[in-house]
């Protein structure tokens, strides 16, 4: 890798070339292009190493198709840099150009230097008569962040992508500091960064609960916000991206970013693949008041979203503030730029898409078939890769759960509500339990999509932990400084007795079965399931169920819990059910099943059953104090065997005796939630299932239709 020599350097570039976008080395110097309709002139800023001193300002002459291009021979990479933008400063008609900000390029690779927050930063006088209508002629250059150009070659010939297909997927979300923070058999320096996540430890625990796919929290540059800092507080989750392209250098236990690479590297050679939730709905850069720091200096015309007839205001379907309009061709492209090079140069796998809904946005609301669907649906690379949805944003029209386009695969907030709806003892709730095991085929069974098609998910990062959910009836967000009036406030949990923590033997038994059969009953459904980090082992965060901005032990993984015998029965129930998912293929069936194919001797691919072992009629489906439910699903295996796994349920607070079914075979109790430490053992006609209790057992009928065990 060159270093420049900044005394060396032309006054003037050469004309280079529109593509590609950004900051491009070639050995030789580097090109850069940076896209701007509606300015008149654009200037390179070129800083010292330390980015305190802006050394030159040259003029890009050239414009080709909306991009500003030039060359400059001899630049090497470290260099720091940023863009001013000339043209008319005039809030009424979009138009935010002011010269004195310095700008940082969209598609900037590596950030050196944090934003220090000023009011110097805003394009307009903060506090002024005229608001945003008055301009500020500070130099914002002392507070910003610059772009440093870097060579980002990796040999990427001795990867191997686990590409593990979306059927046999269990995804595990995950934040890169909280998940190594307080891990001790990570090195201290690799705590909290990309290195932790590479780390032999993590690998060997997420091999053992059988996760195949590592979903991180945002990791593109965000900013941290001006008013938590002011709180002493800080913005952990990451969603407000500054730099699309740049991973955060928080997260960074050395300068290179090729750790971020080694680690991708490792998890893949452990069969794991990783997912980035990415943020490409709105940015860091907020309202018409929020600052200008690249986008809204760039061409805040064209970057966002603006209010028909009142292009001074951003339209706010985000509750950000901003809306990123993606019904543009160059938003369109910085965005799946910005997918692309994740995928190829740090080897990524898939993308979560936060407020996904917005990203289908056009000028009449969402479209399934919205342009930016369909460019990542065709593109060779990206259409390759796995690729998630939250089905909603704060727009109207703002929840289109079930439809977004083939190729897609959407979070399923319906199925965690129904989950803790049924588990705490909720009436009528059967028919929707039924709907959510098998698939969402009520939300997703159209245009040949298929069941992966839904994230079953029983939390995430927003909103209680699993053991939170059954600790707490309210949120207890104290510590993030709003009178405890953020986040849910419903979040169909329940206490068993006892609002937090407890000594009673009774409680904490109640607690630990129910997010045992919660479980059971997510790795039992058909569709995508979706671990939280930590619930494997019954993380708290004390009742918040709203920490974005807690960078503390609220949030961090406690694995000292982790070892206790609570959490190793935990960690060893949920290891369980990942290896009977991965031995029973009915348990992840990739096509629906309509209970109508019968795979032989007269037994469904699907049926239903009660405790009586009676398929539900249609007044027991509607019966709303039914809280017990056989799931029975059967496949033909590779010897030409029927085989069978049921899952058994029961929502209510007193023991049900199932009475199983015809065929009666010796059956396979694989798994109890009130018995953790049972093995399996072999039963004949009838089981009891504990209160709030899940089992899954199995028989096989053999090809010439004699049952056995």
């Amino acid at each position: 890798m060159g270093v420049t020599d900044l005394h060396a350097l032309p006054d003037r570039l050469e004309p280079g070339s529109p593509y590609p976008l950004g900051a491009t080395f070639d050995g030789l110097g580097v090109n850069f292009a940076v896209f701007s309709a509606n300015a008149d002139r654009i200037e390179l800023c070129l800083f010292d190493p330390s980015g305190k001193r802006e050394l030159q300002r040259i003029a890009l002459t050239e414009c080709t198709d909306e991009v500003w291009h030039g060359y400059l021979p001899d630049a090497a990479p470290g260099l720091l840099y940023g863009y001013r933008a000339h043209g008319r400063y005039e809030p009424e008609n979009g138009h935010r150009f002011n010269p004195n900000k310095l700008l940082l390029d969209p598609y900037a690779r590596k950030l050196a230097g944090q934003i220090k927050w000023t009011d110097a930063l805003h394009g307009y006088k903060v506090g002024h008569a005229r608001e945003d209508l008055s301009f500020d002629k500070r130099d914002s250059a002392p507070a910003m962040p610059k772009a440093v150009v870097v060579d980002d070659h990796w040999d990427w010939s001795r990867d191997t992508k686990p590409n593990t297909p979306w059927s046999e997927t269990v995804i595990y979300e995950a934040h890169v500091k909280g998940l190594t923070k307080l891990m001790e058999l990570v090195p201290p320096r690799e705590r909290g960064t990309y290195a932790g996540l590479g780390h032999p430890a993590v690998i060997k625990h997420l091999k053992r609960i059988g996760v195949t796919a590592l979903e991180l929290l945002p990791i593109h540059s965000f900013t941290q916000d001006r008013f938590l800092q002011e709180k002493g507080l800080s913005n952990y989750w990451g969603y407000n991206t500054l730099g699309f392209f740049a991973p955060e250098q928080a997260y960074m236990s050395t300068d290179s970013q090729d750790e971020l690479r080694r680690a991708v590297h490792r998890l893949h050679k452990a069969g794991i693949e990783v997912i980035l939730d990415v943020v490409y709905n709105h940015t860091c850069e907020g309202s018409e008041k929020g600052p200008t720091l690249s986008w809204r200096g760039l061409d805040n015309a064209s970057y966002y979203r603006l209010v028909k007839d009142q292009p001074r205001y951003s339209i706010n379907d985000t509750g950000t503030g901003n809306t990123l309009n993606l019904s543009k061709a160059r938003v369109i492209q910085m965005v799946t730029d910005s997918l692309r090079y994740w995928a190829t140069s740090f080897g990524i796998d898939g993308f979560r898409f936060d407020l996904g809904l917005t990203l289908g946005r056009e000028d009449d609301g969402f479209d399934p078939g919205a342009a930016f669907f369909d460019v990542v649906r065709q593109d060779p690379v990206l259409g390759r890769l796995k690729l998630m949805a939250e089905p909603w944003d704060v727009g109207p029209g703002g929840y289109q759960l079930g439809n977004f386009p083939p190729g897609f695969a959407e979070w399923n907030d319906k199925y965690r509500d129904t989950m803790r709806q049924f588990w705490r003892g909720d009436a009528g709730q059967r028919g929707d339990l039924a709907a959510r095991l098998s698939g969402s085929g009520d939300l997703f069974d159209r245009r040949a999509r298929r069941p992966w098609a839904s994230i079953n998910l029983l939390s995430a990062h927003d909103g209680f932990t699993l053991a939170d959910t059954v600790t707490y009836e309210e949120r207890h967000n104290e510590a993030n400084g709003e009178d405890n009036r953020d986040g849910h406030d419903n979040n169909h949990s329940r206490n068993w007795g006892h609002e937090g923590p407890t000594d009673d033997a009774a409680i904490n038994d109640a607690r630990g079965r129910v997010q045992r059969s919660m479980l059971t009953t997510l790795l039992a459904s058909l569709g995508t399931p979706m671990l939280v980090a930590g619930d494997e082992f019954g993380r708290t965060q004390q009742g918040n169920n709203n920490a974005y901005c807690q960078d503390n032990a609220i949030s961090w993984l406690d694995w000292t819990a982790a070892e206790t015998p609570a959490g190793q029965t935990q960690i060893d129930f949920v290891a369980r059910l990942a290896d009977l998912r991965r031995r029973y293929p009915v348990l992840r069936a990739a096509t629906f099943l309509y209970g109508q194919d019968s795979p032989g001797h007269g037994i469904d691919d699907i049926e239903w059953w009660d405790e009586r072992g009676e398929q539900l009629s249609a007044d027991d489906w509607q019966n709303p104090e039914g809280r017990a439910l056989m799931m029975r699903r059967a496949s033909t295996n590779a010897a030409g065997e029927v085989e069978a796994v049921s899952l058994l349920v029961n929502g209510s607070s007193d023991p049900v005796a199932f009475h199983l079914p015809a065929p009666h075979a010796r059956r396979t109790v694989l798994i109890d939630s009130a018995k953790p430490d049972q093995g399996e053992v072999t039963i004949e006609d009838s089981y009891e299932v504990s209160p709030q209790g899940a089992v899954l057992l199995a028989w096989t009928i053999g090809v010439d239709g004699e049952a056995a065990a």
